[in-house]
């Protein structure tokens, strides 16, 4: 089991992670509300995540119990269908369809379990209730509001004064409240067209932060270790879980709150109003998942974002390279190998940076950090490659075997280099011939043109065609056996 450090968004501080059950993480993530295609947001929220479960999981030796929800109810949702004359669960399976498909190519693991809110009415009106009867929560016509004057600890997750909180916060308008910041549990049926369950205080729905507070209690307890989502979701949406929850069990709710950073387009942050959005589904339209994978990765994941095509250009290539190392090690790796005759200089310096790369994660998942050294790992053993390359003895096979197998163990914390090299450089063939509108045959005239000009020792044209592949995406590669073509890394 390792050590690990996680900053704990509640005491602004890193702490050591003890579970509350041994050797189990408990983690809960918010997720999407279903009414539209998710963001390049939506994305690296689900790649933090995702990267942490894995890494708890396959490096530290936890088992992970991992909630990741989706709401379904929602105004955005109700708004939605009435616009388009649907019910309004029409709307968010359509949602969470696409969410699910975005989440498949980004190679993101499903959680243990994905809950919807609708799932929970029941559960919800019954915590609404008991919240009521404690004097936690009050009802005016059929609209229920938790009262966060009773709750002394209020504001102890965004660390705030509640005057504070009143003035800067997006809080539901409506003169009936106690207190501008109590928040609605339970929401009456105001219009006909708005889907609504029979509750003690007539027809409705529940609000949004009881949504969460009810699937993860049910899912995971009433205490659980681990609660993530983006920045944004820390006040009211979090600080308003913590109130009812806490005042509803008499438990502490969360053990380490974890919150990923914004993605700035531009400086700023992305969001519809400033008509910004980079949707997940246009993105990998043009880039390997993988890279946006790297280029999320290559950030520490509390801090901000910056988006920019340069930078993913750079991930892009990046993936290309790395693609092509295990392309090459494949070769002469072998599933079985006699580990006496590994290279002991190598496998002493890989072991280091394997070392090294797992005190990266303990250290708050720093993927910044622990991806630099994923990147030092593949350089060693490409050197000893390169070294190598035309040796067949067992020292080469026992390490490059030895490191090709570590190597792809710590790529599957990223999630990245899930494919064969040979799938993905047929892809990438693929994509770029339709990119420049050529075909294999115009690349093997190419090449003949080529093979011709040399044999006549006409080496400015030779050069021309190899010049003129390349603009094309097209490297040439002149071996003993002949000239072989790839994509260009």
């Amino acid at each position: 089991m390792l050590n690990v450090e996680i900053f704990n968004t509640q005491t602004g501080k890193k702490e050591a992670l003890k579970t509350i059950e041994p050797n189990t993480v408990k983690m809960y993530v918010c997720g999407i509300t279903a009414y539209d295609l998710s963001h390049v947001g939506h994305a690296r929220s689900q790649v933090v995540f995702d990267v942490i479960q894995r890494f708890l999981k396959y490096r530290a030796g936890y088992s992970v119990v991992y909630v990741r929800n989706y709401t379904d109810i929602d105004d955005k949702i109700i708004n939605k269908a009435h616009k388009e004359n649907v019910p309004f669960n029409v709307i968010s399976e359509r949602y969470i369809k696409e969410f699910d498909k975005d989440m498949e190519l980004l190679g993101i693991e499903k959680p243990t379990y994905t809950p919807r809110a609708t799932e929970f009415i029941k559960e919800m009106i019954e915590m609404v209730r008991v919240l009521i009867e404690k004097g936690h929560a009050y009802e005016i016509d059929g609209d229920v509001y938790f009262s966060v004057d009773s709750f002394k600890e209020y504001g102890k997750l965004s660390k705030k004064p509640l005057d504070e909180l009143m003035s800067g916060a997006r809080v539901e308008i409506d003169e009936r409240k106690k207190n501008p910041l109590d928040f609605a549990l339970w929401k009456r049926k105001r219009y006909d067209y708005e889907p609504s369950w029979q509750s003690p205080w007539g027809e409705g729905r529940p609000g949004w932060h009881l949504e969460c507070s009810v699937m993860s209690s049910k899912l995971l307890g009433d205490s659980f270790d681990i609660h993530g989502g983006g920045l944004d979701l820390i006040f009211p949406h979090h600080e308003n879980e913590i109130a009812q929850s806490e005042a509803y069990s008499g438990k502490p709710f969360v053990r380490y709150w974890v919150h990923n950073g914004f993605v700035n387009i531009n400086k700023e942050k992305m969001s519809k109003s400033l008509g910004n959005i980079l949707t997940i589904r246009e993105i990998c339209s043009h880039y390997h998942p993988e890279a946006l994978k790297l280029f999320m990765l290559s950030h520490h994941y509390r801090s901000p974002m910056d988006f920019s095509y340069e930078k993913l250009d750079e991930a892009y290539t990046s993936l290309k390279r790395l693609y092509l190392s295990i392309k090459n090690w494949k070769i002469k790796a072998k599933e079985s190998f006699d580990e006496s005759f590994i290279d002991e200089k190598t496998k002493g310096e890989l072991d280091n940076l394997e070392q090294s790369f797992d005190n990266s994660m303990c250290d708050d998942f720093n993927t910044a950090q622990a991806l630099a050294v994923f990147h030092d790992y593949c350089k060693v053993l490409n050197k000893f490659y390169q070294n190598h390359i035309r040796d067949n003895d067992n020292k080469t096979i026992a390490t490059l075997s030895y490191g090709y197998k570590k190597f792809l163990e710590l790529a599957k914390v990223f999630g990245i280099l899930q494919e064969s090299a040979e799938d993905f450089f047929s892809k990438e063939l693929d994509k770029t011939l339709k990119e420049h509108n050529i075909t294999i045959e115009f690349i093997e005239n190419k090449i003949n043109e080529r093979n011709q000009a040399r044999a006549q020792k006409d080496y400015i044209k030779a050069d021309e065609i190899r010049n003129q592949l390349m603009k094309l995406g097209i490297e040439l590669e002149d071996t003993k056996e002949g000239t072989r073509y790839r994509i260009k890394v």
